[in-house]
């Protein structure tokens, strides 16, 4: 849930928000390796994602996906970084209406897998 939006009907009303984050690493583990010293800590990323989104309140979707994505990208082994946000409760006739931002610094994943 998130206090976001510009419209009227919007403003002071939390809303429902997807939000997703696709994390390219410098370094994934061979296929051998069962070790949870190599995983990565989902519950924090979850819980920046949260607290960002809570922290105050977002006219634009592009705003919050940029303040996720600041905050992700700086992490030890992030290659490359997508933020995707969408509302999904705005149009009746959409599943959901979003913004996605992304950079793969030269390395681009194959869409067409995903």
């Amino acid at each position: 849930m998130a206090d976001i939006g510009f419209h009227e009907f919007e403003i002071g009303v939390p809303q429902r928000l997807s939000v997703t984050v696709e994390i390219w690493l410098d370094h994934i583990p061979p296929a051998d390796c069962d070790d949870p010293a190599f995983a990565w800590d989902y519950d924090f990323i979850r819980e920046q994602v949260e607290t960002l989104a809570k922290a105050r309140r977002y006219n634009l979707q592009e705003s919050l996906a940029h303040a996720i994505y600041d905050r992700i990208a700086g992490l030890r082994g992030v290659r490359a970084l997508r933020v995707l946000t969408a509302k999904p409760d705005i149009y009746p006739d959409a599943k959901a209406v979003g913004v996605e931002l992304a950079s793969f610094k030269g390395c681009v994943p194959d869409v067409a897998t995903m």
